[in-house]
């Protein structure tokens, strides 16, 4: 009845119904297309972002398989802005970029900071991309302890460890450390030093003498790092991408995609292993870590 007294108001109100319906999914699509390369059309640059500490490398892990094995990339920039982290997570990382190395080529881009564990994922990369300042190199590990031995006898505190062998309780912190002791840890030390001499050497095609001499902890801005070796070609995040599309043979604009991320779950927090596991690697990372910046418990 409205229809056939109203034809005008009523054909203006479906207008307005579809106009609205395909508005609000374009604007889904483009949403959704942003956060999930299932949206995204052609040959594309994935794009992964290793942001602060290196500490769990599961995250980064899944992103890389998954964009090795999307034909649609043809391409992957690891956006790194990271002052380092822990041994293991970055080793994890390393051979999971030189693995995908081989399907798909990759850039690494620094950003303000990629240095030691940063700068150890970078170079497994094809292609190492930096601003002339951003801070990267720091090739080097590091072991710290603290001491509350005197402290806690002021305030008559007194501990006592109960060992299965000697070395068991190495760096327990209300006692000193014996030269046994020291000796042990520097000789640990050095054999996951020169684990990241030869990683780097293996990674830019370069003598591990050439990496040993550089690799004494110094940081070095990207111009250095260029000059040394260190890296290819200086550039900014832009550059990364356009050199990715090339080295991906892609033609014309490429279409950036960015790596999911996972989602954050209360459930699993509470009661999965996340938990106890985030605990474990911060404490692990405490202790040893390949870091530049030192940070609350950290570096």
């Amino acid at each position: 009845m409205f229809a056939r007294r109203h034809p005008i108001m009523f054909s203006m109100l479906v207008m307005f119904g579809i106009g609205a319906i395909v508005i609000i999914s374009v604007a889904a699509l483009f949403y959704l297309g942003k956060r999930d390369a299932t949206f995204r059309f052609g040959e594309q640059v994935g794009v992964i972002e290793i942001t602060g500490v290196i500490t769990d490398p599961k995250e980064t892990l899944t992103q890389l398989k998954e964009f090795r094995n999307n034909k649609d990339v043809k391409a992957i920039v690891l956006r790194i802005n990271s002052p380092g982290g822990g041994v293991g997570p970055s080793q994890e990382i390393y051979e999971e970029v030189r693995k995908t190395s081989r399907v798909k080529k990759i850039v690494a881009s620094m950003g303000a900071i990629a240095a030691s564990g940063g700068y150890y994922v970078a170079s497994a990369a094809d292609h190492i991309m930096a601003s002339p300042g951003s801070i990267t190199g720091s090739i080097g590990v590091i072991m710290e302890f603290a001491n509350f031995q005197e402290l806690f006898k002021k305030i008559g505190v007194s501990a006592f460890v109960l060992k299965s062998g000697e070395y068991k309780d190495i760096g327990f912190p209300l006692r000193k450390m014996t030269p046994q002791e020291k000796a042990l840890l520097q000789a640990f030390i050095d054999n996951v030093h020169q684990q990241f001499v030869a990683a780097v050497a293996q990674g830019r095609k370069i003598s591990k003498e050439k990496v040993q001499a550089i690799a004494d902890g110094r940081i070095l801005s990207g111009e250095q790092a260029k000059v040394l070796g260190l890296l290819d070609s200086l550039g900014n995040f832009e550059d990364a991408i356009a050199m990715a599309a090339n080295l991906g043979g892609i033609k014309g604009e490429p279409s950036v995609v960015y790596a999911k991320k996972r989602k954050f779950s209360l459930l699993q927090y509470l009661l999965g292993s996340s938990t106890w596991t985030g605990v474990l690697d911060q404490i692990t990372a405490s202790a040893l870590h390949l870091g530049y910046l030192y940070l609350p418990g950290r570096a």
